[in-house]
């Protein structure tokens, strides 16, 4: 089953230095009847102005991955690790057992992203944090791991989740799949364009929730680039 959650439905506020919306509960926009898919707990789309963003705050036993779809997120830890991530690459948190962080917009434009966030198949451990380049070449007409906790995908930023994080950009006309295992729940998010999924049309930033579909297949009506999340 594909289920449209149309972007202009979704939940969310304009707070100013922030534009959010949420595909799952969160914050202040609480909704019992949608708290996530699977071990899939948020979905945020964030724009943020030049020059703010979010001050240093905790977090504890989540996989936070920072997807950039347009300027760069500059992150600064408790741990001493500072990164800036620009767009089209990726950056990961494991919150462990807590970890304080900062994330700003230090760019003369405003920064869009997608924040995802997967609970862990464990609860503590040591806090980490990571970030990749992911050029759009290589993810040109395929699905591409960008985060992952299988051990087969060695190129992809490590999570402590049974769960990936897939990129993928497409042109109009072109198809790429992705085979899911059983028992599995599938998120998909077109940071732009248009696609269809299982036949189902998706434009840029609605979201796609999957379930009991054994393959899906995605299908460009125009230049698209699509993030897709696999997780239990």
């Amino acid at each position: 089953m594909i289920e449209r959650k149309p972007f202009d439905r979704l939940g969310g506020g304009d707070h100013g230095w922030l534009k959010a919306k949420h595909h799952f509960s969160f914050g202040p926009h609480h909704d019992p009847d949608n708290m996530g898919l699977g071990a899939l707990r948020v979905w945020n789309d964030d724009e943020i102005a030049p020059n703010t963003g979010f001050p240093a705050h905790p977090h504890a036993n989540m996989e936070i991955i920072t997807y950039v779809r347009e300027g760069a997120i500059t992150h600064q830890d408790n741990l001493g690790n500072t990164g800036r991530t620009v767009a089209g690459d990726v950056q990961v948190m494991s919150a462990g057992s807590g970890i304080r962080h900062s994330e700003y917009n230090l760019e003369a434009a405003p920064t869009k992203i997608f924040q995802i966030w997967i609970e862990p198949d464990e609860t503590g451990g040591q806090p980490a944090w990571g970030a990749k380049p992911f050029p759009k070449a290589d993810r040109s007409g395929r699905f591409v791991t960008l985060a992952s906790g299988f051990a087969a995908d060695s190129d992809a930023l490590r999570i402590r989740a049974q769960a990936r994080v897939l990129g993928a950009a497409l042109k109009a006309g072109e198809t790429a799949e992705y085979r899911f295992g059983t028992e599995r729940n599938g998120y998909l998010v077109p940071s732009s364009g248009a696609v269809e999924v299982n036949g189902v049309r998706i434009v840029a930033r609605d979201g796609a929730a999957i379930r009991s579909e054994a393959v899906v297949t995605v299908t460009a009506l125009e230049d698209s680039e699509i993030v897709l999340v696999d997780a239990a």
